[in-house]
């Protein structure tokens, strides 16, 4: 408790930075959904207090995530009522809290690095290229949209000339106004000054974005509805309670809403998961998020978001990294502008609805280059071209299609670079050893040699002159494919009529009949710790 009271002074300043970017998104997303626009509303509050109490993730933010807005609108359609939906979202809690326990969370730590970076850079230039048109006024797509095809029957890049024609000067001046301060706030000089320190730039951003649209009204830069925040407005408490929305638990014999509930909790089991491996990356502590803590949080959520009328809740990327780049350090950042989401959408919702889109786009727009700055592109392509490249095709990817689809064909080109480099080195043969008549040769195999190294090592074995030694050193692997086993076994035949003499050593095993990993789970469980956090 100490350390959250400690760090106050700086989660509660990132609290609110999220919850200005948040309010956006969770309408956004509840309106390309086919949502009730609250819904989107609810989803961010469940997500703020729910998920990031129970959450294991210091830095993680939940709420509505724009990855399921598709899955959303066709369950809605099918399911044929909101209601309907709202069961098939409590369900999909269920089973995500099931997942959690039966400790499914080891799924997300087998993306590799070059990807979830590459899913990082994505998103940060995804958010750049979204932003750009909602700066110049022009907001036909909704906030927090990542897909490349847009709802309004444009894409990411044919959006940008149907922009030019719908320019708002009000808006314009607005976003300039506001990436010139939040550029000056980050400058050195602008840090030393401890007022500066206080007082957040997106906060001066968005108050200053408030003034200019009450100065522009009635002038010719004037915004209108669709270029500011729009949250319903209840007239009384009453009115508020009645935005809210109970499932239809009659429909519990429903087959449909136990498909739709195992799709929304697969998918967002698996975008939370990826999420949680990105914030870890872009903790400044380097912070390891227990991921089964995080899918039964998730799951809570969801129970409770679907019960009272929320969309489905995943760990979002766009509010995570605003949480991190605003000076979050515990989750109570997170909770705070749950919170606070509550409170505004309760009693200011008017004053939330002067807020212009085109000062949200111009903090959007920062965070959107911090994830992609060259920097990142320079650090990645030094590790090699067996991880750059993956990296280059997931940001290509994500761009070009959305999250999922894209990290679904990076890690398909990750996954065959892994698959060409463990085809190429099945073995390797010791320094200084030729292959002439009558020497020993050592053929030392790799630690895990599959069926996709039978070639290789039959090609190699055929090369061996007659009348040789050959030893097969085995003592490395851990792994070794029967396909190979069978290919050394018909090597030992063939090798006697060709005066071959095959030794071969295996791997010796540890004195007490365990295994490496056997030996670390039991050390672990020796000293108390639990073994998702190893």
């Amino acid at each position: 408790m100490s350390t959250y009271i400690n760090n106050l002074k700086n989660d509660l300043p990132a609290s609110i930075i999220v919850f200005l970017v948040a309010v956006p998104l969770c309408l956004g997303i509840a309106l390309a959904s086919g949502a009730p626009l609250f819904s989107g509303i609810i989803a961010g509050i469940v997500g703020g207090i729910v998920c990031g109490a129970l959450s294991g993730s210091q830095l993680g933010v939940s709420g509505p995530a724009a990855g399921l807005a598709v899955i959303v609108l066709t369950a809605i359609q099918d399911l044929g009522a909101f209601e309907t939906f709202l069961l098939a979202v409590v369900i999909a809690g269920v089973f995500q809290f099931v997942l959690g326990v039966l400790k499914a969370g080891i799924i997300g730590y087998y993306f590799p690095d070059s990807v979830i970076k590459g899913m990082l850079a994505g998103i940060g230039v995804i958010i750049f290229l979204k932003q750009i048109p909602h700066a110049f006024g022009y907001d036909k797509n909704y906030e927090g949209s990542l897909a490349f095809s847009q709802n309004d029957g444009h894409n990411t890049f044919s959006q940008f000339y149907y922009m030019l024609d719908s320019v708002s000067m009000g808006a314009v001046i607005i976003s300039a106004i506001s990436l010139f301060i939040l550029i000056l706030w980050e400058q050195k000089f602008m840090k030393n000054i401890k007022i500066f320190k206080m007082i957040q730039g997106p906060l001066v951003v968005v108050a200053l974005g408030i003034i200019l649209n009450l100065v522009f009204t009635g002038t010719g830069y004037a915004l209108q509805g669709d270029q500011v925040v729009s949250i319903p407005v209840a007239e009384s408490i009453s009115g508020f309670v009645n935005l809210f929305t109970l499932p239809d638990f009659s429909q519990w014999n429903n087959p449909q809403v136990y498909t739709v509930a195992i799709t929304i909790a697969i998918v967002a089991s698996l975008e939370t998961l990826l999420c949680l491996e990105a914030t870890d990356k872009l903790d400044p502590l380097k912070r390891v998020s227990p991921a089964n803590q995080e899918l039964r949080a998730q799951g809570v959520g969801n129970l409770i978001s679907g019960m009272i009328g929320g969309l489905p809740i995943t760990q979002v990327i766009v509010r995570s990294s605003t949480n991190i780049q605003s000076g979050g350090k515990t989750k109570m950042s997170a909770i705070l502008h749950g919170f606070i989401l509550l409170g505004s959408a309760m009693l200011v919702p008017n004053l939330l609805n002067l807020i212009p889109l085109s000062s949200l786009a111009a903090i959007l727009l920062l965070v959107g280059y911090k994830l992609a700055k060259p920097a990142l592109f320079k650090q990645v392509f030094k590790t090699g071209w067996t991880n750059f490249i993956p990296f280059v095709v997931t940001i290509a990817a994500i761009v070009l299609t959305d999250l999922l689809m894209g990290i679904g064909i990076g890690m398909a080109v990750a996954i065959f670079f892994v698959l060409y480099e463990n085809y190429k080195k099945p073995f390797f043969f010791e320094e200084g050893q030729s292959l002439g008549k009558g020497d020993s040769i050592t053929l030392k195999l790799s630690e895990d040699v599959t069926f996709l190294n039978k070639a290789n090592i039959q090609r190699a074995l055929q090369l061996i002159p007659d009348s040789t030694t050959v030893v097969i050193d085995a003592t490395a692997s851990v792994n070794i494919h029967n396909d190979v086993k069978e290919i050394i076994n018909e090597f030992k035949i063939n090798a006697k009529a060709r005066d071959i003499t095959v030794i071969i050593k295996d791997r010796v095993e540890a004195t007490d009949g365990n295994t490496s990993m056997q030996r670390l789970e039991q050390t672990v469980k020796d000293y108390g710790v639990e073994p998702e956090m190893v």
